[in-house]
């Protein structure tokens, strides 16, 4: 929540920036490791935020590192995660990135194709090396959430669908530079119905119950993430119920002893942690839509833009007494699509307001970009703004 007295120290600081709650994200780490067993294994997905700061953090927590790029492991690896608890997903992984990870030593490739095992296979053999690899299988769960966020289903591009088991069990045995250690699914993101999690489990019962039926008892099973938060309240609900979330997996999936359960968690962790700040340009008032002008645009947030994404959106200048009206609020880009909201009951608001989209924590920097050639956008922390 933020005050008036907030917005005036904001007001010295030229916007639009990215402001970063540190200790909410150490209270949210601090609330994973209350509530996993210790039998679980976290990764966090650098997707969601790659800043180096909070990345520190993170490794700091005892999390390890879920990786989609090569540029990802790298950044990893820099900021002293250990290789180890290194994951590496990607339906797109290139050789640079396959080489590069095999170096370093990763703990796992999820792999999401017959031709991926045999290049890897391939590039592993050249280093004399052995990879070590989870099967990403597409479990066709529906994971209601938006169309874009959704990789679970057979129409996605994500996964290994279970009839092609057969003909992947059987390459592996002929492709000697493999380790296979694992299963691997993840089924999309934002998702708030923990009922989905229920049904992931007893697909992922059914799975790993074929595998070991067909001699192999892997010894890691993740469950990739998509664990949602409230965007609509985000005080309300600053830390999401992790202690709920767990308990689905520890009541609904059916591992054997050798087996340790791997989740792989982004926004959950990271976006309520973080906010873009803004400061109104313009206002421009007409018949029927009155609109607010924001130095942020979609270069900064794109969200909105990209999938409707909702994002609560607060005039910290101002209070209650001020009235409520409504504006669409917009940003400064060229495109009829850089709009962060339509209808927005904010105060009366003037030139100069500093305003705060919130919950902008996860995919919100890491995805901003020069469009326009905008200037790269800033970070600002909270233990900077304690300091003055």
């Amino acid at each position: 929540m933020f005050s008036i007295k907030q917005a005036e120290r904001f007001n010295k600081i030229e916007t639009p920036f990215y402001y970063y709650n540190t200790e909410l994200l150490k209270n949210t780490l601090a609330e994973i490791i209350k509530h996993a067993p210790s039998s679980y294994h976290i990764h966090y997905a650098l997707k969601a935020n790659a800043h180096p700061t909070l990345l520190g953090f993170i490794k700091g927590a005892g999390l390890g590192a879920d990786c989609v790029s090569g540029n990802e492991i790298k950044r990893a690896v820099e900021c002293g995660f250990d290789a180890a608890k290194i994951v590496f997903a990607g339906v797109g992984k290139s050789d640079k990135e396959i080489n590069y990870a095999l170096e370093q030593g990763i703990s796992c490739f999820n792999v999401e194709s017959l031709h991926e095992l045999q290049i890897i296979n391939e590039l592993a053999e050249n280093k004399n090396t052995i990879a070590r690899i989870a099967l990403r299988i597409n479990p066709n769960v529906d994971a209601h959430t938006h169309k874009y966020i959704t990789t679970g289903l057979e129409e996605n591009k994500f996964g290994i669908n279970p009839y092609e088991f057969d003909a992947i069990l059987d390459a592996i045995k002929k492709l000697p530079q493999l380790q296979l250690i694992g299963l691997h699914f993840h089924i999309g993101s934002q998702i708030q119905k923990l009922s989905v999690f229920k049904t992931l489990c007893l697909r992922v019962n059914e799975i790993n119950k074929w595998f070991i039926q067909k001699g192999h008892l892997l010894p890691n099973i993740n469950v990739g993430g998509g664990l949602g938060i409230n965007y609509q309240e985000p005080d309300k609900q600053a830390i999401v119920d992790f202690k709920t979330y767990f308990t689905v997996f520890k009541e609904f999936l059916e591992l054997r002893p050798q087996q340790e359960l791997h989740f792989e968690l982004g926004r959950c962790i990271i976006a309520q942690c973080g906010s873009l700040i803004s400061r109104v340009l313009y206002i421009k008032n007409g018949i029927n839509t009155n609109f607010l002008i924001l130095d942020a645009g979609m270069t900064e947030l794109i969200r909105p833009a990209l999938y409707q994404a909702y994002h609560k959106i607060e005039n910290i200048s101002k209070d209650s007494s001020y009235g409520s009206i409504k504006y669409d609020v917009v940003g400064p880009i060229c495109e009829s699509s850089d709009c962060f909201g339509k209808a927005v009951a904010l105060p009366d608001t003037k030139r100069g307001d500093i305003i705060a989209i919130r919950s902008a924590g996860a995919y919100g920097e890491v995805m901003s970009n020069h469009y326009n050639l905008r200037d790269g956008v800033k970070s600002v922390f909270d233990s900077e703004l304690r300091s003055q």
